[in-house]
């Protein structure tokens, strides 16, 4: 699903954002991406949707080589993906249907298409009794649905969330968490970029740890070496 090879990015100014990054993310994971500010959580993020491309090493995801990728295919790799923004980024002149809508349409979806799964998926995220509402009109937590059920609705073999809790309350956060661990069940790869340590404790799923671009500790690597132990 994402595998990064002895992966470094070095910036034009000279930043060292990742630096000989190994590690690989199965099909069907649940992963929480943590680290300070600056710590390089962003560049994996964007070398992952292929904003950026990296210094050195090499990146396959879904079975795609990045670094050498054209530019006219990136938006197919991006298809793959389902991206929820920690500022939500809705169209606050549409309303929720719509904005769910918006991504199958940007797709060329038909509107026969369009019209049985929106309604499905705002279900799947409790949202079917605010189709016609407009963003203003929902709590931050809403939104934030609204924004998970954007990624969905493409049916994504991957959701990337960067820091999907970071605007709404504690108690909100744990139940985006846990409806993102819902659909993690049903077979999406789910990658959690978060700095909340406490919430990401909450639960039981494998942590990567990133400090001044690197990975300083894999809670996968810790559990396959105790397992290999006993």
């Amino acid at each position: 699903m994402i595998e990064f090879r002895n992966v470094s990015k070095v910036y034009s100014t000279g930043t060292h954002a990742l630096n000989k990054v190994s590690l690989t993310i199965e099909k069907g994971e649940f992963v929480f991406i943590v680290g300070s500010s600056g710590a390089g959580k962003s560049t994996f993020l964007k070398l992952i949707m292929r904003e950026e491309i990296p210094s050195s090493g090499s990146i396959i995801v879904n079975g795609m080589p990045l670094e050498k990728m054209k530019r006219r295919k990136v938006p197919m790799l991006r298809r793959t993906m389902g991206i929820v923004f920690q500022d939500f980024r809705l169209i606050d002149k549409m309303t929720v249907y719509d904005n769910v809508a918006f991504a199958m349409r940007a797709i060329g979806a038909r509107p026969r298409a369009i019209k049985k799964r929106v309604p499905y998926i705002l279900e799947l995220v409790g949202l079917e009794n605010k189709a016609n509402n407009y963003p203003a009109e929902l709590s931050g937590g809403e939104q934030q649905r609204v924004g998970l059920a954007r990624a969905l609705v493409n049916n994504p073999q991957m959701i990337i969330a960067d820091e999907p809790t970071g605007n709404v309350d504690p108690e909100m956060s744990y139940e985006i968490i846990e409806l993102l661990h819902e659909i993690n069940k049903r077979g999406t790869t789910i990658l959690i970029v978060t700095h909340e340590h406490e919430l990401v404790h909450s639960f039981d799923s494998r942590v990567i740890t990133i400090d001044k671009g690197v990975v300083v500790e894999d809670t996968m690597e810790i559990r396959t070496s105790k397992e290999d132990e006993e």
